[in-house]
């Protein structure tokens, strides 16, 4: 099995977190597992405590206790692109540092998950080009697609997945989020399940996060069988 992957999205806010989060707790299951956030932005303060969203979500539903220093390589306050909130602070991302975390986690942990920030084409160096999807391809590691299922999803899919193999890029499969069943959706779904070929897990829409911790993956033994293949 591909041990090591990435989680990335089609655009921002279309539930990779929420995707890591799941496979993390799958993945627990079978050993030790890490989930990495390489850059975060968006410090929250809230009834006197400040945290970063993303990694205190993974560590609300881990099974077991999460390595704070092992999960994140990079925040920033700002909740913006990775390299303006980086330049609000006056710094810079150095890829080298997040590759070699990266590298350091494989050899601590049975599964490690490392989640993107945004979409492939986030930068985070933009006086140098680089993208994020740059850094996925320097790590040699294969992709789970986070989708949306509403209106839009079909071309933001297929463009992303056109993407990934012109780069290059292995891909397990694709994750729908937040589906609800609407006809529109099944059709959606259903059309990039049959474009792409890819095996694809639905994840209902969450009413409370904590319902996350009962979520039954429907079309979870193709995805995973496939994932066993990278």
């Amino acid at each position: 099995m591909a041990n090591y992957f990435w989680v990335v999205g089609t655009d921002t806010d279309v539930g990779k977190t929420i995707a890591t989060t799941i496979l993390m707790r799958y993945f627990q299951t079978k050993g030790e597992v890490l989930p990495y956030k390489p850059v975060q932005t968006g410090l929250i303060e809230e009834g006197g405590l400040t945290y970063y969203g993303d990694t205190q979500f993974y560590r609300s539903f881990s099974e077991m206790e999460l390595d704070e220093q092992n999960i994140n390589s990079y925040s920033f306050k700002e909740p913006a692109s990775p390299h303006y909130a980086a330049r609000l602070e006056g710094a810079t991302i150095d890829e080298k540092r997040i590759l070699q975390h990266i590298e350091r986690l494989k050899s601590q942990y049975d599964y490690v998950i490392c989640e993107g920030a945004g979409g492939l084409y986030v930068p985070l160096d933009e006086k140098r080009n680089y993208y994020f999807h740059h850094l996925i391809k320097e790590t040699q590691m294969p992709v789970v697609l986070v989708t949306r299922t509403t209106l839009g999803t079909i071309n933001h899919t297929l463009l992303t997945i056109e993407a990934l193999r012109a780069k290059g890029i292995p891909i397990a499969g694709i994750v729908c989020n937040a589906f609800e069943g609407t006809e529109l959706e099944v059709d959606n779904v259903t059309t990039i399940r049959q474009a792409t070929g890819l095996p694809l897990i639905l994840i209902p829409k969450l009413e409370n996060t904590a319902d996350l911790k009962e979520i039954q993956l429907e079309g979870a033994d193709e995805f995973f069988e496939r994932l066993r293949s990278l």
